[in-house]
Order: structure tokens, then C-alpha cells, then sequence
């Protein structure tokens, strides 16, 4: 029975424990509890013991800040009396004004007395304001206030400016102008080439040619800006101002002529020259120039010189293009000032792809083998020996007589040129006995492996400067040079000498048009004030692997023999 007693006991003791603990959590999570409890066994539990009195619960509702950091209230502590803080009323800053020259730019002080009330705010729907704390009752300030903070600058005067109105359709703004040159201590030059679109080829390959002439002759002070005109007068436009924006005293480019025709307003108006490369003489002048090989000056060239051998009768092909008639106007005028006469010119269509009935017609075909028929039938009527051999002569020949011209001028290249060529034999225009005529189009390697193109004639740069410079393109590239990248050596090498100038570069109208003219890789040359270049052509004769000079540049522009 002992054992029972000491049984129920020991469990009474252990429920009753259980049930003080419960009651404690409960009264924890339902109010302030902070003092500590009394524990069954007496006293307090203390705070290193690992089974302590209940801590404070989180509540579930949300509190605010001061509420968390709020001390337990002793309602037997006494709180010593706390002024409100003086609060300044805001006042927005003010922008900082110029400050004269010599005085330190500091803001302005703010001034509560105005000569004219600020512009009111757009009113937004708010809460009404609260009332400001009333002022405290002492002069001294509260320790640990913070202090009062002085005048801060405002721009509400900045905030209701009027917007100005910017249209929105593109034709009514006026045009921008160009951007101001940058100033630089250097020398700088622009470079414009298609190095992007159908022509990247010939533009990448005329940079080269460019840099071989910087690297020759340019200083440390010369800068060459190069831009890409992507082959597109919109693209040479967009060139042409980021050249001249980034300070360029001199535009060397563009290739084309509708791209150079895109820039010559936006040059002239920054008072920027433009030495481009196209021959379209209707692209230059006004600051314009070009470099590019006109072939009126190859014309009047060649067709001197074949006036000079002799040849009095001329012909003419060539394509319907504007290429063709502007040659066709010079060849017109050069055989009428040299005193010769023109049998007859014909033009094509350069997409053709059969050219035989224009040679057919050009040879009097059908005339001249009339002729001959018509012979060879009288000859056979006779029994004698004589007629007999004349005969056997005339069995060789497709016509009789000569064709009315003893010089022929072929106004074209490539590919049209080697077919209209190779027809003449055909219909029995004999090179031997009639002389080819051609222009600087015929300046290119393998002419001559054409048979009909052999002995011909064409006016052209000499070689021996050329040469030299295929050379040394070769050597450092590892391939030809096209035809034109000597314009781009000779106009880089031109820009790099006018600018070495003790008295700074001279990029001026006067300068360019230096009547003594220059030497280039392609002869002698100079600009004219037109904006057409005047060279020192050489006459050519065309071989079957390599063309031979048979009449000599003239060595300055004062000599007789010049073009």
C-alpha cells in the first residue's frame, strides 16, 4: 500500500509540474509577461539555465518600428520632460546661378521675401496637411537634437518652364548643319571608299594602296581618318559629316560619282576640298577635283598622235551608254581639230550578246563580197593563163577592196571589247591594214591575247612608275593592284606633302590647282580649277603578253607633246 501511495504521488507532482508549465506558455501568449515566475521547486530559474522562464512570443498582428524598439513600460518610473524638436518648413533648392568670371560658383541663399509669389504646383489629389508642432519654450537646444539645417538651394523655379513645341513631321525642321571641325593639334585627312557593298573589292585594295603612301611620306602629325561610304550615296553622305565633324582639313574620295556628287553640297558649305576618284567630269568643280583617268584626255591623245603617223579616214564603236557618248563627243571634236575626217560611227547596245550583224554592217560585208563574186565569175569567162592565176589569188578572199576608214576606235574593255574584236577578221576588217583605236580602258594585262587587238593604239599613264609601284604592292600584299589603286597612293601621297608646310597645310583651292602640277606613280600631273585633273599621257601599243610605249610622256606641263 506504501508503494501505491508513493506512486499516486509521484504522479500528482508530475501532473501538477505539466500543468504550471502549460499555464505559464499561456499567459505568455496572451499578455505582457516580463517578470520573471516562480517554478515549483522555489525561487527563479536562472537566466544561463537551460530551461528558463518563457521569453515574450512574437505577435501575429504587424507592428511598426517604434513599436518594436519600445522599452517595457515601469509605471513606477518617472519620464523627465522632453521639448518638441523645432522643425525647419521645407523649402525646395535652388538651381546654383553663374557666377561671374573669378568668383567661386556657390548656391544662393535662400530668400524668404520674394518680389513675386513662386508659380503654383499642379494640384494632385492629397491628404490634408498636419499641423506643425508648436514652438518650444526655451532658447537653448535639447541635447542630442540634431541641429537646425541650413538653407537648401531650390529649382522650383526651373519646374513649370515651358516645353518647346518640336514638330513631328521631318520635312518642316529646318536642315542641321554640319558639326564644327574638332580641333586637334594634327593634321587630319579623310579617306572615303566603299569598303562594304558590291565595290569592296576595288575599295579595301585602294586603302592598301593609301597606306603604302602614309607609311612613305606622311609624319607623325598626319592623321588619315578612313570612312566606308558602303558604295551608297546615303553612305557617303553619313562619311562625309562624321569627316568633317571629327576635324578632317581635306576629303580624299569618293569612288563613284553618285556618291561624290551626295557630298559636294556638305563639303563646300565646311569649306572642306574633295579630291575623289570618279571620271565623271560632271561630278567636279566648285572645290570638287577628281583624279580619276577622264577619258577625253585619252581620246584627244591618241587621236593626235594618229594624225601625226598619217591616218586621215576614222570609224568608231561604241556602247549606248553615257560612258559611250561623252567619248564619242570627244572623238568628234578631237578628228575635227586635227584636221581628219569621220567615215562613220555606230553605236550598240551593251547587253547585247551577238555583235555580228554591226561588224557585217560596218564592213560593207555584203558589198564587198558582191564584189567579189562578181570578179571571180569575169576571170572564169577567160581561158588565159594570166586570168587563170588572179584566179587561184581571189579564191583566198572572202570581199574585195578596202573597207572606207583607216583607223578604227573601239570605245570600250572587257569583256564587249574581245567580242566585238574577234569579229573584224571575220567579216574581213583586216588589223594589218586598218589600226585599232582605244582609250585607258585597254590599260589592263592580257589585251593582247586578242590577235585582232594586237598593234593597236591607246593613251595611258607611263609604266616604268607604275611598275615600281605594282612592285612594292605585290611585296607587302601578296597580290596585283586593280588599275585604280594608284589614285589612292597618289592623292594620300599629294595630301601628305601639302600638309608638311612650316606655315601649316595647305588644303586651299590655290594650292591644289598649282600649275606646275606633281608627280605620282601615274605621271605628271595637276588639278584645274574646273576640277578636272590634266595628265602626261604616254601612247601605248598594244603586244601579245605586254604593252610597249611608242611615244613618250611629255615631261612637264610646258612641253609641246602635251595632251
Amino acid at each position: 500500500m506504501n508503494k501505491r501511495i508513493h506512486v499516486k504521488r509521484t504522479g500528482t507532482i508530475r501532473f501538477l509540474t505539466i500543468g504550471a508549465l502549460g499555464f505559464c506558455l499561456f499567459a505568455a501568449s496572451c499578455g505582457d509577461l516580463s517578470l520573471p515566475m516562480s517554478w515549483p521547486g522555489g525561487g527563479s530559474a536562472p537566466r544561463n539555465d537551460p530551461v528558463g522562464p518563457a521569453q515574450k512570443l512574437p505577435s501575429t498582428k504587424s507592428q511598426t518600428s517604434d513599436q518594436q524598439n519600445k522599452a517595457p513600460i515601469n509605471p513606477n518610473a518617472q519620464t523627465p520632460y522632453r521639448p518638441p524638436v523645432q522643425r525647419e518648413p521645407y523649402r525646395p533648392p535652388v538651381f546654383a546661378q553663374p557666377a561671374p568670371r573669378g568668383e567661386p560658383l556657390a548656391p544662393p541663399p535662400y530668400n524668404q521675401t520674394t518680389s513675386s509669389p513662386p508659380s503654383p504646383a499642379p494640384a494632385f489629389p492629397s491628404r490634408a496637411p498636419e499641423p506643425e508642432p508648436p514652438a518650444p519654450r526655451f532658447d537653448e537646444p535639447v541635447p542630442g537634437a540634431p541641429a537646425a539645417q541650413p538653407a537648401r538651394p531650390s529649382f522650383e523655379q526651373y519646374l513649370n518652364r515651358p516645353i518647346p513645341s518640336v514638330s513631328a513631321d521631318p520635312e518642316t525642321q529646318p536642315e542641321m548643319p554640319p558639326p564644327p571641325p574638332m580641333k586637334t593639334s594634327g593634321v587630319r585627312v579623310a579617306l572615303l571608299l566603299p569598303l562594304t557593298g558590291p565595290n569592296k573589292n576595288i575599295g579595301k585594295a585602294m586603302l592598301n594602296a593609301a597606306q603604302l603612301a602614309l607609311f612613305s611620306f606622311s609624319e607623325k602629325t598626319f592623321e588619315l581618318l578612313v570612312h566606308d561610304t558602303k558604295g551608297t550615296p546615303d553612305g557617303a553622305i553619313d562619311a562625309a559629316q562624321l569627316a568633317i565633324g571629327d576635324g578632317a582639313r581635306l576629303i580624299l574620295g569618293p569612288l563613284l560619282s553618285a556618291s561624290v556628287k551626295a557630298i559636294a553640297n556638305s563639303a563646300r558649305a565646311a569649306n572642306v576640298s574633295v579630291i575623289s576618284f570618279t571620271s565623271d567630269r560632271s561630278a567636279v568643280g566648285e572645290g570638287v577635283f577628281t583624279l580619276g583617268f577622264i577619258p577625253s584626255a585619252e581620246v584627244r591623245r591618241v587621236v593626235r598622235y594618229a594624225r601625226q603617223r598619217g591616218v586621215q579616214n576614222f570609224a568608231a564603236l561604241a556602247p549606248g551608254t553615257l560612258y559611250g557618248e561623252t567619248v564619242l563627243q570627244t572623238f568628234r571634236e578631237a578628228v575635227e581639230q586635227s584636221g581628219g575626217s569621220i567615215v562613220r560611227i555606230d553605236q550598240y547596245d551593251p547587253n547585247a550578246r551577238d555583235f555580228a550583224p554591226l561588224i557585217r554592217d560596218l564592213a560593207d560585208y555584203e558589198n564587198r563580197r558582191g564584189a567579189l563574186l562578181e570578179q571571180r565569175n569575169r576571170l572564169k569567162e577567160r581561158d588565159d593563163e594570166l586570168s587563170q592565176r588572179a584566179l587561184k589569188r581571189l579564191e583566198k578572199l572572202q570581199t574585195i577592196g578596202p573597207v572606207a576608214f583607216e583607223a578604227l576606235f573601239l570605245a570600250d574593255g572587257g569583256k564587249r571589247l574581245q567580242s566585238v574584236a574577234a569579229l573584224l577578221p571575220f567579216y574581213d576588217i583586216d588589223p594589218a591594214k586598218v589600226r585599232m583605236l582605244g582609250t585607258g580602258q585597254w590599260d589592263e594585262p592580257g589585251i593582247g591575247r586578242e590577235p585582232a587587238l594586237i598593234g593597236g593604239w591607246f593613251a595611258a599613264p607611263p609604266l616604268t612608275a607604275r611598275a615600281n609601284f605594282a612592285a612594292q604592292y605585290r611585296q607587302v600584299y601578296a597580290r596585283n593592284p586593280p588599275r585604280l589603286a594608284t589614285l589612292a597612293y597618289d592623292a594620300t601621297a599629294l595630301a601628305t606633302v601639302l600638309a608638311r608646310n612650316t606655315e601649316g597645310p595647305k588644303f586651299s583651292i590655290k594650292a591644289l590647282t598649282t600649275p606646275s602640277g606633281f608627280v605620282g606613280r601615274d605621271g605628271i600631273f595637276r588639278l584645274l580649277p574646273s576640277g578636272l585633273p590634266e595628265r602626261g599621257l604616254a601612247v601605248l601599243q598594244v603586244g601579245p603578253r605586254t604593252n610597249k610605249v611608242i611615244n613618250p610622256p611629255p615631261e612637264s606641263f610646258s612641253d609641246a607633246a602635251l595632251n
